[in-house]
């Protein structure tokens, strides 16, 4: 599996790791970086000497979230330009919504090696994987709220932390500990940094010795009675939510095309100064 220019992927056994390999701007994730994780996940799932799959990031921290300002990023919004809220709709549930739910649905484990900053995007689609094993230093967030959105796309903090704690988590914008998040279920494993990759490499081989058509079945039957609890059905309308804060958010300047003309930090400080 080659050919990408943010992703490395290398295969160890039946194990395929993909790493997201912008370790320079945290792993943020670009319309290029989603794109290709989203062929290099079809291209795992139809291959059958692929039984388990690794996500992981590059450097310090797993993801830092959604590329809001690298050099590249805003080349390629300036190539793309987006018109209208109709095709902004269309862009935002391409790239952040339906992708993340595809990847939720891949019929073969997937786990989330994460170290450092998890947090908005990162935590998406760490959140869409079956497993997560962090390393003792990582931290989670959803700081939409913050920024003057309700929060992320893909929104199944509910689902891993339960309501008080979701609500609390984003009315603060609090970090979350790696410890704090597996205590709540968010989280399969904490490991020294040290050791997280071979403590997540020894799993994922675990899991791959076992019988790849009974991984599957076993799978959909979980997601299966999520979904029968309404968790499809509670995904799509907080991605209906998500978006009814769009308007709001280009009218407070921290959205859109006028907004991305400033750097991240400038974006947000109109907020910081109402709260003042």
């Amino acid at each position: 599996m080659s050919g990408y220019t943010t992703l490395l992927a290398e295969q160890t056994g039946a194990v395929l790791k993909i790493t997201a390999n912008r370790p320079d701007v945290l792993n943020a994730q670009s319309r290029i970086l989603l794109e290709e994780l989203d062929d290099a996940f079809i291209r795992a799932t139809r291959d059958d000497a692929v039984r388990v799959i690794i996500l992981a990031g590059a450097g310090k921290h797993f993801s830092a979230g959604h590329d809001l300002g690298s050099p590249q990023e805003m080349a390629d919004q300036k190539k793309n330009p987006v018109e209208g809220f109709k095709e902004e709709y269309r862009r935002l549930s391409e790239r952040f919504f339906e992708n993340t739910m595809r990847w939720r649905d891949i019929p073969k484990p997937t786990i989330a090696q994460v170290q450092g900053y998890c947090i908005m995007g990162g935590m998406m689609i760490a959140s869409a994987c079956d497993i997560i094993v962090a390393s003792e230093d990582a931290q989670f967030a959803d700081r939409a709220v913050k920024w003057g959105g309700s929060h992320v796309q893909y929104f199944s903090m509910p689902w891993d932390f339960g309501p008080r704690k979701t609500k609390e988590y984003l009315f603060t914008g609090a970090f979350i500990s790696a410890a704090d998040a597996e205590k709540a279920g968010l989280v399969n494993r904490v490991v020294p940094r040290a050791k997280l990759e071979e403590e997540t490499m020894a799993l994922a081989q675990q899991i791959a010795e076992r019988d790849p058509f009974a991984l599957k079945l076993a799978k959909a039957s979980v997601n299966e009675m999520q979904d029968a609890q309404g968790w499809r059905h509670a995904m799509e309308g907080a991605f209906k939510n998500y978006m009814l804060t769009i308007p709001h958010r280009i009218e407070m300047g921290t959205y859109g095309p006028k907004a991305r003309e400033k750097a991240p930090k400038d974006r947000f400080a109109v907020l910081n100064k109402k709260a003042g």
